[in-house]
């Protein structure tokens, strides 16, 4: 994923363009065969080599650990966890702004959880470029660029 040197060479090179992750892209990048598999694991290694700024909370690396830790061992669920955490650093710190924000966007979109609301309400206050995620919830959210894995959208991130 990276690592220390990955986020080196990715402060040395930093671009202008910031991309949110949710937990959907972690999950793929690691996971078993599926369509947005290869794509994720693109942007992975993309953030690794330094060609790609991306971030997200310490609460979708906590998501992550839970959800991939259901089928696997802990211990494998936590080191990917801290490599993700190492590789996304700095980590955006979720606000008490934020979480109002969240809420209020909660409330409005019926197919956005409440979860995917604040890390969409904190992409937009850090003025992120896109939140890439396979969650289609994040398409409606106003003042906000989603992107899904595996789009020609997607591909202009990694270009």
């Amino acid at each position: 994923m990276g690592g220390a040197e990955g986020r080196a060479r990715r402060d040395s090179r930093r671009s202008k363009r910031l991309i949110v992750l949710d937990t959907s892209v972690l999950l793929y990048a690691v996971g078993g065969e599926h369509r947005l598999r290869q794509p994720s694991l693109r942007l992975v290694d993309a953030i690794g080599a330094g060609s790609v700024d991306a971030r997200t909370t310490p609460e979708v690396v906590q998501e992550f650990v839970h959800v991939y830790g259901r089928r696997r061992p802990r211990e494998v669920a936590a080191r990917h966890g801290r490599r993700y955490a190492e590789l996304l650093a700095p980590l955006l710190v979720v606000t008490a702004v934020d979480l109002g924000q969240g809420l209020r966007l909660y409330k409005r979109h019926g197919d956005l959880g409440a979860f995917d609301a604040v890390l969409a309400a904190t992409a937009i206050r850090t003025d992120a470029d896109a939140l890439v995620s396979a969650d289609k919830g994040f398409a409606s959210v106003r003042g906000l660029v989603h992107v899904a894995p595996g789009t020609d959208a997607f591909e202009r991130l990694l270009a």
